[in-house]
């Protein structure tokens, strides 16, 4: 079909809707656009896998979440999945992956890459395709307190808290009226929030 015109629209929540309207039919087409994040630590075993969670549970399906990791231990904290249960989100599709796997021919193209560890965010990265906009939101990590199942739920609810508050801010940025560089500044202040 020859299209008529291509007009982005504000829809639900303030989701970029592509409108389209087909010459030959009269038809129009929405379709919404869905920005893809990768959240990278380390281990990819609490902080990215919480935070991967938050923002797929909290996009309301503006945004898709993966997490990896540079060395991941190839499994997900105990401590994290009890916080990520509160969501009702699917623990079956909690693991801890590699970050290659997201470097590879095929895979997801990423909108922003967001770093949540210190360690991470020094380590040399892949190239991501498209380039994506990045930054580095430090969270101190959760499964290096020592004590008992209390100390340890505290500190992970404590860290939960406080991805979930960056997460609230970020899924509610007009990111379609904002350029590369606005968007980048954003992301970098929600980074430095304590």
């Amino acid at each position: 079909p020859v299209l008529r015109s291509v007009a982005p629209r504000q829809g639900r929540g303030g989701r970029l809707l592509l409108l389209i309207a087909s010459h030959n039919t009269g038809i129009n087409i929405v379709s919404e656009k869905t920005y893809n994040i990768l959240v990278l630590c380390t281990g990819n075993s609490a902080r990215s896998i919480m935070a991967e969670a938050l923002i797929n549970t909290m996009g309301n399906g503006r945004f898709r979440a993966y997490s990896a990791g540079s060395y991941p231990t190839g499994k997900v904290n105990p401590y994290a999945v009890e916080q990520i249960a509160a969501l009702h989100y699917p623990l079956a599709q909690l693991r801890s992956k590699s970050w290659d796997e997201f470097a590879r021919p095929g895979a997801p193209q990423m909108d922003f890459v967001i770093t949540v560890c210190d360690k991470a965010a020094g380590e040399i990265c892949p190239v991501w395709p498209g380039q994506p906009i990045s930054a580095h939101w430090g969270f101190e990590d959760p499964a290096a307190v020592e004590g008992g199942d209390e100390v340890n739920r505290r500190a992970f609810a404590r860290i939960f808290r406080q991805i979930m508050n960056r997460v609230r801010i970020f899924v509610s940025l007009p990111i379609e009226k904002l350029d590369k560089l606005a968007i980048k500044r954003e992301m970098e202040n929600i980074g430095h929030m304590q």
